[in-house]
């Protein structure tokens, strides 16, 4: 990105940073605190931007005095002014890096918690046993970042793991974290099955989704069919006679939830209204960019449940992200939760793939 493109990009972003400042203080936004968030939320991710140009603007000011001063016949001057651009300079060429880094486009949910459900796939039992260690995994890499766990839903299986679990993550930019775990996780191991010492491949899914906030998105309520039924499967005698179970389904979409695993039905309706604000708002957000004939670049990868994006070969200890052609020998320390040098990977080759998208565009 040549340095016209950066002065006309920052200068964008000022203008609408003030357009902002001004529309904050507006009686019609002040009256709306769905906008007003929105709107603050924008305002905290231009700042630093603008605080870059304004650097960026004195410091062409300071070398292009020094230019001048250059020019001057007084030997004093002049050895003032090579000491400046000895100073301005190579300050100045750290921050346009610095700048292009900043103008990569950042992902308006990566600070939104999330909702994560992994679900058994192949091989049975053993996938279930599976998504349970991946459950595991997960769980301890929140504990490690600070972040609250908490199950929304979970359908245990006999021999161990689940074959669905469905929990929410909750703290500072998870999802710019998490955003990269949807797809299809394959396991090579021995089975605890397996009698005669084969490996196996087995595979879960995930789905790691930003849990929709009110700024966000607005759902009619009439666009909604709401139905109540008592819950099948192992649960409290509360459940089994009683019709505490939710079933919510979004018209347009023909999305559908059901909850079963609250102790009330109040309960198990509002885990149903979170997870259909989640899935509705990241369909309708995919549906947009679609329509505008974006290329998505809020993951790497498509994000996709049915794509293989990770193997995890535990006869040779072995982490492998196929995405970006990563491998790390520690799967022992990932599967207690030690994701930071996959995650970091994956966001270096995200911003990789983002700038060069913005110095093509």
């Amino acid at each position: 990105m040549n340095i016209e493109a950066v002065h006309t990009k920052l200068a964008a972003i000022e203008k609408r940073s003030q357009e902002i400042s001004d529309l904050l203080v507006s009686e019609e936004v002040l009256q709306n605190p769905r906008e007003m968030t929105k709107l603050s939320k924008e305002q905290a991710r231009l700042e630093s931007r603008v605080e870059a140009w304004h650097e960026l603007q004195d410091l062409d000011a300071r070398i292009e005095q020094a230019g001048e001063m250059q020019k001057e016949s007084d030997a004093e001057l002049k050895e003032m002014a090579s000491e400046e651009l000895e100073e301005c300079v190579p300050k100045r060429e750290a921050l346009l890096e610095h700048i292009r880094h900043l103008l990569i486009p950042e992902d308006p949910d990566d600070d939104h918690d999330v909702i994560m459900e992994i679900r058994g796939g192949a091989g049975g039992d053993e996938g279930n046993i599976f998504a349970g260690d991946l459950y595991r995994m997960y769980t301890k890499y929140a504990e490690s970042k600070g972040w609250k766990v908490e199950v929304m839903e979970a359908s245990p299986s006999e021999a161990g793991g689940f074959s669905q679990i469905i929990f929410e993550i909750k703290g500072s930019n998870v999802y710019k974290f998490l955003k990269y775990e949807s797809g299809a996780h394959r396991v090579q191991r021995v089975p605890k099955t397996e009698s005669q010492g084969r490996i196996q491949t087995s595979t879960a899914t995930v789905l790691a989704q930003p849990e929709a906030e009110d700024a966000d998105i607005e759902i009619d309520p009439k666009d909604l069919t709401i139905e109540t039924h008592r819950a099948s499967g192992a649960g409290g005698q509360h459940i089994n006679k009683t019709d505490s179970a939710v079933r919510i389904v979004h018209v347009p979409t023909g999305i559908t939830v059901n909850c079963q695993e609250g102790r009330s039905q109040i309960e198990n309706r509002e885990t149903a209204m979170r997870l259909i604000r989640a899935r509705v708002y990241e369909e309708l957000k995919k549906e947009k960019e679609e329509a505008e004939g974006k290329i998505r670049r809020a993951k790497i990868g498509t994000g996709d449940r049915s794509e293989k994006i990770r193997t995890y070969n535990y006869p040779q200890n072995r982490v492998t992200d196929h995405r970006i052609g990563f491998t790390i020998t520690q799967l022992d320390r990932v599967m207690e939760g030690k994701l930071d040098d996959i995650i970091a990977a994956l966001q270096a080759a995200d911003d990789k793939q983002k700038l060069e998208q913005e110095e093509n565009a």
